[in-house]
């Protein structure tokens, strides 16, 4: 089985972009619940993470889409999904096993202070994004990334 053979890193760095996909769909989920227009409300935050790459030019609504602003962004998310998911290794060994889910929500709170209170030091269109939905979504992600790596890392061990 391939997940014996995984080193940490590798686990680690697949639970980041595990978790990067899961908070966004849970994200694009509580757009809808709360009635917001989730295709401009995505494509908003699309332009927003392309703009750390980009620069700000890119930030004012374009009548269509843009595949070189998608894939801008695209790499932002899969850079700090990337980060991210590396630090569950460190999370891992200062956590019980069966902490982890919480541990890992309470990195994704840490994670939304970081990105939303720090960065927007350098990249200030993302004050906007200080809400309660981009909090949850932060929240998942951290104890999305916790949980898939600890399982990850439990498989690996069961197989050898």
């Amino acid at each position: 089985m391939i997940v014996s053979r995984m080193p940490a890193w590798c686990a680690a760095l697949l639970a980041g972009w595990l978790a990067g996909g899961v908070a966004t769909l849970f994200e694009v989920a509580l757009w809808w619940l709360a009635g917001d227009a989730v295709i401009a409300t995505l494509w908003r935050d699309t332009r927003r993470a392309a703009a750390v790459l980009l620069g700000p030019t890119v930030l004012p609504p374009p009548d269509t889409i843009d595949l070189h602003v998608f894939a801008a962004a695209a790499l932002v998310h899969l850079l700090l999904s990337s980060v991210y998911g590396l630090l569950q290794i460190v999370l891992a060994r200062l956590v019980a096993p069966r902490a982890m889910a919480l541990a890992g929500a309470v990195f994704g709170l840490a994670v939304f202070v970081m990105n939303m209170y720090g960065f927007t030091l350098l990249f200030p269109w993302f004050a906007d994004d200080r809400d309660g939905i981009t909090a949850a979504a932060h929240v998942v992600f951290g104890a999305s990334a916790a949980m898939s790596f600890a399982l990850l890392r439990a498989l690996g061990r069961r197989t050898h």
